[in-house]
C-alpha cells in the first residue's frame, strides 16, 4: 500500500536541492543536461533504497542537514564522508537504513569531498522541468530546500529490520566512490587540440593543479602550469561535452561540468574519462589534482566495469527486497 510520508526539515545545510541524474534530450533544445555532480553516488543511493537510479533525491552541499519523518522510511546516504545519526546514534553511510517515525536524521558537515546524496525509498514529490527535478538556476528553476520545509514522499512498505536489534537485515556489495587523501588523480584521453599544444601531454602528466575558489557547477578552474596553443588561430565555437579540459586565454585550466554552456571556442586538449567525472563533483576549492593519460580502450573498460558494479548491486537489492515482499 502506497502512503504519503512527510519529512520535516529542521536544518538544510549550505545548499540543498532536489536532484536526479539529469535531463535526457534537453541539450538538443539548448539546455544543459544538469543532474547530480557525482552521478555514481546519486545512483547508488537510489539503488540502495529500491528506487530507479534516476529517481529524485537530495543533493546536500556542506553544512548540517536534518529532518524528521512522520512515518517509517528507508533512507541511504552516499557521497562524501560525513557523520550520519538517527536520534543521535551513529549510522553507517552507503547502506540502507530504516528510520522509525518521529526519529531525527542528521547529516554532519562534509569531510574529504563536497556533496552528500540522500535517497528516500519511494517517489519524492518535486517540481520538474523538461522531465527532470535537477535544478538549473539559469532557467529560473532553483529547486532549493530550506529549513522549515516539509517534503513529501510516496512510499510503499519499508523492508524488514531485525526484530530484536532494529537494524536492516541486508549487507550489499556497495561500490563506494573512492575519495583518497592528498592529490586526486584523474584519467585523461586526448582531445581535438592536443597536438596544437606541444608539450601539453608531458606537462599535464607531471604537474599538480589546485581547484580554484571560482569553480562551480559549470566547471572547475584549476591553478597550475599552462601551455597555450601555437599557430592554431581562432577556433570557431563548437559543441563541448562534460569533462572537456579547456585552455582559456588566462593561465588556468577549466574542466567542464554538467551545467556548462553547450558551445565554446577554447581549445580542448583532453577529456576527463566518464568513469572519473564523479570525482569532479566532489572536488572543492583547495583540492589538488593530478592527471594520468590513458587510451580510449582503457577509458571504455573503466566505464564498463563501473556500470557492471552498479548492475550487480541493483540486482542484489531487487532480489533481497522482493524476497521479503516489500517495495520501498
Amino acid at each position: 500500500m502506497i502512503r504519503t510520508v512527510a519529512l520535516h526539515v529542521s536544518e538544510a545545510g549550505w545548499l540543498s536541492t532536489y536532484q536526479d541524474l539529469g535531463r535526457t534530450g534537453a541539450e538538443a533544445l539548448g539546455v544543459p543536461c544538469g543532474g547530480a555532480a557525482d552521478q555514481h553516488s546519486a545512483a547508488v543511493a537510489n539503488i540502495l533504497v529500491g528506487n530507479a537510479r534516476n529517481a529524485t533525491l537530495l543533493e546536500i552541499l556542506g553544512g548540517t542537514f536534518a529532518f524528521t519523518p512522520d512515518a517509517d522510511v528507508l533512507v541511504a546516504v552516499t557521497g562524501t564522508e560525513t557523520t550520519l545519526t538517527v536520534d543521535g546514534l551513529p549510522t553507517p553511510l552507503w547502506e540502507p537504513v530504516v528510520v522509525p517515525a518521529g526519529s531525527r536524521v542528521r547529516l554532519g558537515p562534509a569531510t574529504g569531498g563536497l556533496r552528500s546524496y540522500l535517497a528516500i525509498g519511494g517517489e519524492l514529490a518535486a517540481p520538474r522541468f523538461l522531465g527532470s527535478a535537477a535544478p538549473d538556476a539559469r532557467m529560473r528553476f532553483p529547486q532549493l530546500i530550506a529549513r522549515g520545509d516539509t517534503l513529501g514522499v510516496h512510499s510503499g512498505p519499508v523492508p524488514a529490520t531485525h526484530p530484536d536489534f532494529g537494524v536492516p537485515l541486508y549487507r550489499f556489495p556497495v561500490p563506494r566512490l573512492p575519495l583518497p587523501e592528498g592529490t586526486w588523480t584523474l584519467d585523461l584521453v586526448e582531445g581535438p587540440e592536443t597536438a596544437a599544444v606541444p608539450g601539453i601531454r608531458e606537462l599535464l602528466a607531471t604537474s599538480t593543479y589546485t581547484v580554484g575558489p571560482q569553480s562551480d557547477r559549470v566547471g572547475l578552474r584549476l591553478d597550475g602550469p599552462v601551455l597555450h596553443p601555437q599557430g592554431l588561430g581562432e577556433i570557431v565555437s563548437h559543441g563541448v561535452p562534460v569533462g572537456a579540459l579547456e585552455i582559456p586565454h588566462s593561465d588556468e585550466l577549466i574542466i567542464l561540468g554538467r551545467y556548462r554552456t553547450l558551445t565554446a571556442g577554447y581549445p580542448i586538449v583532453a577529456f576527463v574519462t566518464t568513469a572519473c567525472q564523479d570525482l569532479l563533483g566532489q572536488a572543492g576549492p583547495g583540492r589538488t589534482i593530478g592527471f594520468r593519460w590513458v587510451d580510449e580502450a582503457a577509458a571504455v573498460r573503466g566505464l564498463r566495469e563501473s556500470r557492471q558494479r552498479l548492475d550487480f548491486l541493483e540486482a542484489r537489492v531487487k532480489s533481497a527486497y522482493a524476497a521479503c515482499g516489500t517495495s520501498p
